[in-house]
């Protein structure tokens, strides 16, 4: 995260929007792309002096009124409100953000609960950088045969992904889990400009240049749910629906609904049945 964050988000959103998406004529020559900053500050009602200094870093002070009225005028989504909410929180008071690393490697005994209890549906917590932090015993017989646990690492999901050359022959809708590890760990990097181990992970990803081509640090646009499309060396090829539940303010737990592949495919057998010990 840089220290104008906020400037880079109201710029990038600026530049994404067209002149017809907020009720003004299109066409036309124009020298940058999106709307001009003009526009943007008569629709939000502040000068566009003011926009300028936010949009440069020379003020990171907004009101609450100003967050609304920008908000709006950027046709921000609630998770993009959320997000320019955050860096405007942020703003020039990253000395003050908290710099505490330990979630990101252990798991409260709870959530370690609920893993166990979700069995014998497969499920994992992640932390902020995507490392793979507990799992159950159904989780971890599904990716097995997968590499995802090679290694004396805890893995990494992102890593996984974007540095192991079997994650593209595994992931069959490849490109659609890239972009997802991206836009979460952009909204991490918001939430957490502090912590170092966090931003190294995200600067060692950048070495993949398909990593560093889908690098948005702004983009917030990730869904909790959706579907891994797998080749998977026991079951063959097999979309595996995923639900994300966020357990608190740093963790999240994951859950793969084998049960929905198994319907769709009936000859398929995913997980054996529920064992005493789980």
């Amino acid at each position: 995260m840089t220290r104008n964050a906020l400037g880079e988000f109201l710029t990038a959103r600026r530049a994404a929007l067209r002149p017809e998406d907020v009720g003004l004529p299109g066409g036309g020559r124009r020298r940058t792309p999106g709307l001009r900053r003009e526009e943007v500050a008569v629709r939000a009602g502040v000068s566009a002096d003011y926009l300028a200094r936010l949009e440069q870093g020379r003020d990171n002070n907004p009101s609450l009124a100003v967050l609304e009225a920008l908000s709006s005028a950027l046709l921000l989504n609630p998770e993009e409100h959320h997000h320019f909410s955050l860096l405007a929180m942020v703003a020039g008071n990253e000395s003050r953000c908290p710099r505490d690393q330990s979630a990101d490697i252990t798991v409260p005994e709870t959530i370690e609960t609920v893993l166990r209890a979700l069995a014998p549906t497969p499920a994992f917590v992640t932390g902020r950088r995507l490392n793979v932090l507990g799992w159950n015993h159904a989780w971890e017989r599904f990716v097995t045969p997968l590499g995802l646990l090679d290694g004396d690492q805890r893995p990494n999901l992102a890593w996984y992904t974007f540095m192991d050359p079997a994650a593209r022959s595994v992931l069959r809708n490849w490109p659609e889990v890239a972009d997802f590890f991206c836009a979460t760990l952009s909204r991490a990097a918001a939430r957490w400009p502090r912590d170092n181990a966090l931003t190294e992970t995200i600067d060692m990803l950048r070495h993949s240049p398909e990593f560093d081509r889908r690098w948005q640090p702004h983009r917030v646009s990730a869904p909790l749910s959706g579907s891994l499309r797998l080749e998977h060396p026991v079951a063959g090829q097999v979309e595996v629906p995923f639900e994300t539940l966020r357990a608190d303010h740093d963790h999240n737990v994951v859950v793969w609904l084998t049960d929905q592949a198994q319907i769709q495919a009936p000859n398929l057998r995913l997980v054996p049945d529920r064992a005493v010990n789980e």
